[in-house]
């Protein structure tokens, strides 16, 4: 195949999960940019319908649904209109996420913001995951992609303290490795991808903070924050045929920070 058929994803269908900023909307647009039609998925209803927007001015269709990925009924509900509506489900990101509210030791930190962790980024990636399987094994083809984080790979407190992040993203690795193998055997490819420093809004006002700023941009060996548009070649490869004998991947995209 010509390498740039490889990253052709005309016609098919792609479902991002908090699509309504940062990277899920480089995402999506990526996606767009590729040939695929989205459905964007967040509890942001301006910024999804914003992201949709921006699909439809590249001429694919988009879906724009509310789902908050910690309500198992909503997501149901998002995988049974995307199917209903275009008929397959070729490729999903699990991308919705939140940070800690405030970075704190464990002996310090409250059970409600524990929960409230948890319950998005691993629990809503279990719903997600669980429902875009459903669609991929009856097709017998798919591209499940979880977005997961360098912290899923190592101790962010040389950094600041974020245990209910690092205890998360570190599940969403291991769960991707363990779906990898259960559905290999079925033509569904699961990775992850594990982003280091980007520019989003997933840790409210952090990037307004110079003292922050300043500690991240020392800490990576590249000397920089990446902008959230440079999310969209990593997620194009693990969504495209380029990647057609890569399961089990956590692809990181982190300025050399796990290198160290």
């Amino acid at each position: 195949m010509h390498v740039h058929r490889l990253f052709d994803l005309s016609g098919r269908i792609a479902v991002v999960t908090g699509a309504g900023q940062g990277l899920g909307g480089e995402i999506a647009e990526a996606m767009a940019e590729a040939g695929a039609h989205v459905v964007c998925a967040d509890i942001d209803e301006a910024g999804n319908q914003r992201t949709a927007a921006r699909v439809r001015a590249l001429g694919r269709e988009a879906l724009a649904l509310r789902c908050d990925v910690t309500r198992e009924a909503d997501v149901v509900a998002l995988f049974r209109a995307a199917d209903a509506h275009f008929g397959a489900v070729d490729i999903t990101f699990a991308n919705a996420g939140i940070a800690d509210p405030v970075p704190r030791r464990l002996h310090d930190y409250p059970s409600e913001d524990w929960h409230r962790v948890l319950a998005v980024n691993l629990t809503g990636v279990f719903h997600t995951d669980r429902e875009a399987l459903k669609i991929m094994v009856r097709q017998g083809r798919g591209k499940l992609i979880n977005v997961a984080s360098m912290w899923g790979l190592a101790g962010a407190s040389s950094v600041f303290p974020i245990p209910a992040y690092n205890a998360s993203k570190g599940a969403v690795v291991n769960l991707t490795r363990e779906l990898a193998l259960e559905y290999a055997p079925h033509n569904i490819q699961v990775n992850a991808i594990c982003p280091g420093f980007f520019r989003t809004r997933l840790a409210e006002g952090a990037y307004d903070d110079p003292d922050f700023v300043a500690a991240i941009t020392a800490f990576t060996p590249m000397g920089r924050v990446a902008d959230a548009s440079e999310m969209k070649g990593t997620a194009l490869y693990l969504a495209s045929d380029a990647s057609s004998y890569t399961t089990g991947l956590m692809l990181v995209a982190d300025g050399g920070c796990m290198a160290k």
